[in-house]
């Protein structure tokens, strides 16, 4: 499968984005998967020296959340901002973003606080099969491109062990 976002020339396509999200469907989500989801998202993290946050969370209760080296407390406001967004909208904070800026609109179109949503690139719903909408994957610290493959990597390295 290509990276919907291969073209740094055009950017990323929010059709892409789109279709490859809507194969991101697990059969199960609960605890276990998340500390499996936030692991490898971490160990990735390590591995590259990367600055970021991992975050997994429902709509109510944070289910996982690590800070690796480089990371900063910004980070934190940021991944709480994008997981909001997606968890709204049930859609990658990216992709909204995308669709926002192709139609010169803004969260407070929706009378949303830049204070407590961003529509940055970053944060991934998690789908589960014949329930929907279950939780979000967020990753902060780099490009918002950057989080956004990363997040979905690591949903997809889950999904292929499930």
């Amino acid at each position: 499968m290509t990276d919907p976002m291969t073209d740094p020339a055009a950017g990323p396509d929010p059709e892409a984005i789109a279709a490859d999200y809507a194969r991101l469907v697990f059969p199960q989500f609960d605890e276990r998967v998340a500390l499996a989801l936030g692991q490898d998202l971490v160990s990735r993290g390590l591995a590259a020296g990367l600055p970021i946050v991992v975050d997994i969370r429902t709509s109510d209760r944070v289910l996982f959340h690590a800070a690796l080296p480089g990371a900063a407390p910004l980070n934190d406001r940021w991944v709480a901002r994008k997981s909001a967004t997606a968890l709204l909208f049930q859609l990658p904070s990216l992709l909204v973003g995308l669709r926002n800026r192709e139609k010169a609109e803004t969260l407070a179109r929706h009378g949303l606080s830049s204070e407590t949503h961003a529509d940055n690139g970053g944060a991934v719903p998690i789908q589960v099969d014949g329930t929907g909408v279950v939780a979000c994957v967020t990753v902060s610290g780099l490009p918002q491109v950057e989080d956004h493959r990363l997040a979905v990597a690591g949903i997809k390295a889950v999904l292929a062990t499930l």
